[in-house]
């Protein structure tokens, strides 16, 4: 929590000074009773009351000072808010080496269902698309609200062929290009308003970007179509930060029983590609790591951290605080506090 201005955190200190005096009062005045009366006689003139109402209402008091002291000082906080309009592609590979069973039951079945609950867990802002890539690179499920559609495309995904890690980002990035181009553009009004200052402020709200993002798995090098360093350029001009996952073990293998072959991610060529793009990189070896990588993707990509101020609630915490501890005190001693 930070503020705005902190001098006026200065006003705590008579509310400090004040819960000093009064826990000093409460103990002179036991002190007090017990030397003028004895045990016995101070028992039948002044029976035990519970002591605890007299000092709720107190601190529900002090508690609200504290408060209105804060809130005095503008406080402010740092929160994730959800965008209001978003896009997120996931981008699985779906080569041949996806079949390998170092992450069980398969790196394919495992990555599919992480894929699916990262694709649940977004922010209802968030428009998802889904890519394949393998020999080439595919849109599986176009940019859209339609969760189910995503999950389903993710579902049907099988391994074949190599690995195209460039064409999967050209792909991603055409498809973010065409969403954005058929945003609406006239919600400015009807033509011929009367108001033209009007009518560009609309015009240059409409026009902002929608914030967009690309979450790559792949588990090999590129071995087809253009490479990771080529696709750069088109995720950049896209606007479009790509992060990306490295993905399996690196003693993984794909094979016959007869033949095999190793199949350990690029994980320099996936690093590379989310430094220059602005993204960030990630490697899962397992199940378990794989579903924190996209639940650490997923708390970052459809949010947006903002500094809100809080004065407000603090204001009626206190009077809120306040109002509770004159009416216990009402009740309960027929006075105010």
């Amino acid at each position: 929590m930070t503020f705005t201005s902190p001098l006026f955190l200065l006003a705590l200190v008579p509310v400090a000074a004040l819960a000093a005096a009064y826990v000093v009062l409460r103990r002179r005045r036991t002190r007090y009773a017990v030397r003028f009366a004895t045990l016995p006689m101070l028992d039948r003139v002044a029976p035990a009351r519970p002591r605890w109402r007299r000092h709720l209402a107190t601190g529900l008091v002090l508690t609200a000072l504290a408060a209105f002291a804060l809130a005095a000082a503008g406080p402010q906080m740092r929160l994730q808010v959800p965008y209001e309009r978003a896009t997120v592609i996931v981008a699985i590979d779906v080569s041949g080496s996806m079949e390998a069973q170092d992450v069980p039951p398969d790196r394919l079945t495992a990555a599919k269902e992480a894929a699916a609950q990262f694709v649940r867990d977004l922010p209802g802002t968030v428009q998802v698309g889904a890519v394949a890539f393998a020999e080439g690179a595919s849109l599986v499920a176009p940019v859209s609200d339609d969760r189910a559609l995503v999950e389903r495309a993710i579902a049907s995904l099988e391994a074949d062929g190599g690995t195209a890690i460039g064409e999967a980002v050209f792909t991603s990035a055409e498809e973010v290009v065409r969403q954005a181009s058929a945003a609406p553009s006239d919600a400015s009004g009807s033509p011929g308003s009367s108001s033209s200052a009007g009518t560009a402020d609309d015009d240059a709200e409409v026009a902002e970007p929608v914030p967009a993002r690309l979450v790559l798995l792949s588990d090999g090098h590129n071995t087809a179509g253009r490479s990771p360093a080529e696709s750069v350029q088109a995720a950049l001009d896209a606007e479009m930060p790509v992060s990306t996952i490295a993905y399996g073990t690196p003693s993984g293998t794909i094979g016959n029983g007869v033949r095999t072959q190793s199949a350990p991610a690029d994980a320099a060529s996936l690093r590379m590609l989310a430094e220059r793009t602005g993204g960030h990189f990630y490697s899962a070896e397992s199940v378990a790591e794989l579903d924190q990588v996209y639940e650490d993707i997923g708390s970052a990509v459809g949010w947006r951290t903002e500094t809100t101020s809080v004065t407000t609630p603090l204001i009626l915490l206190g009077l809120g605080l306040a109002v509770v501890a004159t009416a216990l005190s009402l009740r309960w001693f027929s006075r105010l506090v």
